[in-house]
């Protein structure tokens, strides 16, 4: 009986993880793709950039994974077909994206995974809304710029991977959000 009534409680937070799995999956190919049109149109920095992002919605992506499989389950995605537009649309759409992932999707996951003790999930969930608001920042930055050249020279970015936390610079010796060694951190341009 305690068996059924821990896999009903944990029922959300499964379906919830497998969303987030699933957004992180998409994200991940887009900003992919994304990168591949800013190149072509001469944006190397925003393609930088794109592809920092692209590799910290994979982190993201598998450490949900990770919480999955904790749960019982295996993480399953569908991935949907990219339309890149224009660099300065993709930024924007980047951007939108990441705003609602900060500003409803995770929160809400975070809301039912705390109320469920559920601290796998939680710890996945609160990493990836901690990542998203530097990927939020960036696109925003990168927005603010376009015309300014900041996006035509190839940039570096770091990444954690560990959490996906994304930055220009080097910030501390420790990751912000997880606490993993910088020195660790992926180097991205």
């Amino acid at each position: 009986m305690l068996t059924t009534q821990i896999s009903i409680e944990n029922e959300v937070t499964l379906r919830n993880l497998q969303a987030a799995y699933e957004g992180e999956s998409n994200a991940h190919a887009k900003y992919a793709s994304f990168s591949v049109k800013a190149d072509a149109e001469g944006l190397h920095g925003a393609a930088s950039l794109f592809r920092a992002v692209a590799r910290a919605e994979q982190i993201h992506a598998n450490t949900h994974a990770r919480a999955i499989r904790q749960l019982g389950a295996e993480p399953t995605a569908t991935i949907h077909p990219i339309h890149a537009k224009s660099t300065l649309e993709n930024l924007n759409e980047a951007r939108s994206g990441e705003r609602y992932e900060i500003d409803s999707m995770y929160p809400e996951f975070i809301r039912e995974a705390k109320g469920h003790n559920n601290t796998a999930a939680l710890l996945s969930l609160e990493w990836a809304l901690e990542a998203e608001k530097t990927h939020a920042r960036l696109f925003s930055e990168a927005v603010a710029v376009l015309d300014s050249g900041w996006l035509i020279a190839g940039r570096t970015f770091y990444v954690c991977s560990a959490c996906g936390y994304t930055s220009e610079t080097p910030e501390s010796d420790r990751c912000p959000t997880c606490n993993l060694l910088w020195e660790k951190f992926e180097v991205i341009g």
